[in-house]
């Protein structure tokens, strides 16, 4: 895993499949600037998985559709969205690129599975004739081709019937299906790149963990680099080789998920695996919520963002959570966080006070 903190605008292309430079995604609005994602740095390999993690209003989605290109356009029309940072994947920048290579390169090279199908998939074109659209436009074969594809591809992903279902409009599949639909949809090209954007968000408990299975699997066959975005630490526990944190638009935690889970480096970090429910323990005491509010966007506090939720917060001296924005630090083998608070007393703070509550 690189250094998040190294990666500066401007510099040599970089070696990872996908790697992201100072990303700020602003939009401006009457009541002040809306500053999404606020220098967001990550790279991902090429057969691994990324979990992105956060509240709603963090950062999450914007840094998804920022990587597809998709804050240029607002139903049809230009977006209002201030882009800056680099975004490079496999070796092309992609923020300089214009906007036709940018669109050759989505639903070929990289690809999305949106949170709601049922709102993503048009509702007047059959699943079959929307799945046949998304290959034609990468390849140049006839429909019957196309169509001998879609059929394949709604078999792999577990459609029954496939022959028969192909035929069918977005309405007439269950939110599981419509699901696995979006991901044959995904993968129809067989690209490098798959963003999976609350996956199994609105779907029981079995039918997700089916979908979960589904995309590790599809993801060993094409050898995929995979971004799974959630706010379900549950889901990036299965799926996840590293996870990264955001609160506020930013990165405040990034490392190996094995490492994140085992000994979290963020107060931040520390409530949603407060609030995350175990079934490998008995649990005789309520969730603990993180408590207070996520900040607004475009008055986001002085400082660590977190600070007026953190029960932390005066840890350190001089007051540096509230007037100095923590830079990521390397606290374990490439395991990083944002926080003011020393080692030893996030070590202590942790082992005796957080830890055993979970």
């Amino acid at each position: 895993m690189t250094d998040p903190t190294s990666k500066e605008p401007g510099g040599a292309p970089p070696t990872a499949f996908l790697d992201v430079r100072d990303l700020r995604v602003h939009f401006p609005t009457d009541d002040g600037l809306v500053k999404s994602v606020d220098g967001l740095s990550f790279s991902l390999e090429r057969g691994r998985t990324l979990g992105i993690v956060g509240e709603s209003g963090s950062g999450k989605s914007v840094t998804s559709l920022a990587v597809m290109g998709l804050h240029r356009v607002t139903s049809g029309r230009r977006s209002n969205a201030r882009l800056s940072g680099e975004i490079w994947l496999d070796g092309r920048e992609l923020l300089a690129a214009s906007p036709e290579e940018v669109r050759r390169l989505r639903g070929r090279q990289m690809a999305m599975i949106f949170q709601d199908p049922l709102t993503s998939m048009h509702p007047y074109y059959t699943i079959g004739g929307q799945i046949i659209e998304a290959y034609r436009v990468h390849h140049d074969v006839d429909k019957k081709t196309a169509r001998k594809r879609a059929v394949e591809m709604l078999d792999r992903v577990g459609i029954p019937e496939p022959h028969r279902r192909v035929d069918d409009y977005p309405h007439e599949f269950s939110g599981g299906m419509r699901q696995r639909a979006m991901i044959a949809m995904a993968l129809v090209n067989n690209p490098e790149l798959l963003i999976a954007d609350e996956p199994t968000t609105a779907l029981d408990v079995t039918v997700q963990a089916q979908i979960l299975d589904l995309i590790r699997d599809l993801q060993k066959e094409f050898g995929s680099a995979v971004i799974i975005i959630t706010h379900d630490l549950g889901v990036v526990a299965e799926l996840a080789d590293d996870l990264l944190v955001m609160y506020g638009g930013r990165c405040v935690e990034r490392g190996p998920a094995e490492r994140v889970f085992e000994e979290p480096g963020h107060p931040y970090t520390w409530g949603l695996l407060g609030s995350m429910p175990r079934i490998d323990r008995d649990q005789t005491d309520r969730l603990i919520p993180v408590k207070g509010q996520p900040p607004s966007l475009i008055n986001i506090p002085d400082g660590c963002a977190f600070n007026p939720r953190c029960p932390y917060a005066d840890v350190p001296k001089d007051n540096l959570t509230r007037t100095v924005v923590p830079e990521l630090r390397e606290v374990d083998a490439g395991h990083y966080s944002a926080c003011h608070m020393a080692a030893e007393d996030r070590a202590r703070i942790w082992t005796e006070e957080i830890a055993p509550k979970l």
